[in-house]
C-alpha cells in the first residue's frame, strides 16, 4: 500500500494514498475496504479516515460507501466502465423471468456505480449476419468497453448466429465474457472466457437432498446440448453413483434416470410429456433444470391427483421468482446473479491486461433453497 507524508494533514495524506492506489489497481473489482478497515489499516480514526474519502468522493472516484466498503466510481480517474449486455435467453412461456434473474444481477452492480450496462442489440427480427454486424459495430462505437454475452441454447442454427457476433465483437475488438453456458454443442472447446453459477454443485446439492430425504427413484429432466446442462447431468449422475455404492440409503435406484425434453412440444404438451414419463419410471424425486420446468411439472402432477411432494419432490434451478409465487413453492439452487456479474468484471479486465492468456471458466457457487415441493409446510 501507499505511505502517507507525515508533514502533510493526515486525512489529506490519506487521501493521496488511497487514490495512488485507485490509479495502480489495488482494488480491481471495484470495492475498497469499509472505513473501519481503512482506518485499521493506516492507524488512525475512522473520522480522519472518512474525510480523506470524502476528498476521493468530491473528485468523482469513489461513488458509494456502505458498511460494506467503498466503491469505485471508476478505475484512476476515469468515468465509470460502460459495458454492452447481450442475452440470448430462450424463448417460451417463462422468458420473462428467465431473463430476469441475469438482470438482477446486473442491475445490482450498477447499482453500486461499479459500472453501467446497456442493451444495445435487438435481434427481434431475426439474427442475420448484417444486422449482427451492424449493431456491434455500433456499440464499439459508442465507447463501450466489452461485451457480456448470454448464447443460446437452442440449436445449431443459432450456435452460427452466436459465432457471427462473436467474430464481429473480435472485429471490432469488443472483448467478450461468456455468462452462464459455452456455446450450444456437446463439450465444445472453451475459446472465450466464462463465468457461470456452479451448475454441477447445484445439482449435487439438489440431488442429495431428494436422496436424504429417502426418494429411491430420483430422476433429472435436461434439455439442451450446452455446458451448463452437461454439468448439472454431471452433477446427478455423481451423487447417484456415490450414494449407490456408500450403501447408505437401502432401496435406492442405481440406474440413472435421465430425461431430455424434446424442443418441439407445445409448454402444456412438454408437461404433460413429461409427467408421462416420470410416473412411467416410478419416480419418486425430479431434479429440474430450472425452475419454470419443475413448476409446469407440479401443476401437472397434482391436476393428476399426484401428491407434491408426498408422492414425488421436485426440486428446480435458478431460484426464479415463478418458483415462489404459489403455495408449493420449488425447492432450488440459488443463482448468485450479482456476484457472477462481477467475477465477470474481473474476467474481463484480466483479459484486458493479459490478452494472450487461455480463457478460463469462473464457478461461483450458490445455495440450496429448501421449500414446499420437497418438504412439506
Amino acid at each position: 500500500m501507499s505511505k502517507t507524508d507525515p508533514r502533510e494533514l493526515k486525512y489529506l495524506g490519506l487521501s493521496r494514498a488511497l487514490e495512488e492506489d485507485i490509479k495502480t489497481g489495488t482494488w480491481p473489482d471495484g470495492r475498497m475496504p469499509s472505513l473501519r478497515e481503512l482506518a485499521e489499516e493506516h492507524g488512525v480514526s475512522v473520522v480522519t479516515i472518512s474525510r480523506a474519502v470524502q476528498v476521493l468522493r468530491d473528485k468523482g472516484l469513489i461513488g458509494r460507501t456502505d458498511n460494506s466498503g467503498c466503491y469505485l466510481a471508476g478505475s484512476g480517474g476515469h468515468e465509470v466502465g460502460q459495458y454492452a449486455i447481450c442475452l440470448r435467453v430462450t424463448a417460451g412461456r417463462w422468458q420473462r423471468y428467465a431473463g430476469a434473474i441475469l438482470r438482477i444481477g446486473f442491475d445490482a452492480v450498477q447499482a453500486t456505480r461499479e459500472a453501467e450496462f446497456r442493451e444495445p442489440f435487438d435481434w427481434d427480427s431475426g439474427p442475420r449476419p448484417e444486422v449482427i454486424r451492424d449493431q456491434v459495430r455500433r456499440a464499439a462505437a459508442a465507447g463501450l468497453a466489452g461485451v457480456f454475452f448470454l448464447p443460446s441454447r437452442v440449436s445449431a442454427e443459432e450456435a452460427r448466429a452466436d459465432e457471427i457476433f462473436l467474430d464481429a465483437c473480435d472485429a471490432a475488438r469488443l472483448p467478450v465474457v461468456l455468462i452462464e453456458r459455452n456455446l450450444y454443442g456437446r463439450y465444445r472447446p472453451l475459446t472465450r472466457d466464462l463465468v457461470s453459477v456452479d451448475d454441477f454443485d447445484g445439482a449435487v446439492q439438489c440431488t442429495r437432498h431428494l436422496f436424504d430425504l429417502g426418494r429411491k427413484r430420483v430422476a433429472v429432466v435436461v434439455a439442451s446440448a450446452c455446458s451448463s446442462h452437461d454439468d448439472r447431468l454431471a452433477g446427478y449422475l455423481h451423487v447417484l453413483h456415490t450414494t449407490a455404492a456408500a450403501g447408505t440409503h437401502p432401496g435406492l435406484r442405481a440406474d440413472p434416470l435421465v430425461v431430455q425434453l424434446p424442443p418441439d412440444l407445445a409448454p402444456k404438451e412438454s408437461d404433460r410429456w413429461l409427467a408421462d414419463r416420470l410416473l412411467a419410471a416410478n419416480a419418486d424425486g425430479v431434479f429440474c433444470y430450472q425452475d419454470s420446468v419443475a413448476v409446469g411439472l407440479m401443476v401437472e402432477l397434482l391436476a393428476r391427483g399426484v401428491r407434491v411432494p408426498q408422492d414425488v419432490a421436485v426440486a428446480g434451478f435458478e431460484n426464479l421468482p415463478i418458483g415462489n409465487l404459489f403455495t408449493v413453492g420449488v425447492t432450488t439452487y440459488a443463482y448468485p446473479a450479482a456476484e457472477l456479474v462481477r467475477s465477470g468484471m474481473r474476467a474481463m479486465r484480466q483479459r484486458a491486461d493479459h490478452p494472450a492468456t487461455p480463457p478460463t471458466h469462473s464457478r461461483i457457487r450458490g445455495e440450496l433453497i429448501v421449500r414446499e415441493s420437497t418438504q412439506p409446510g
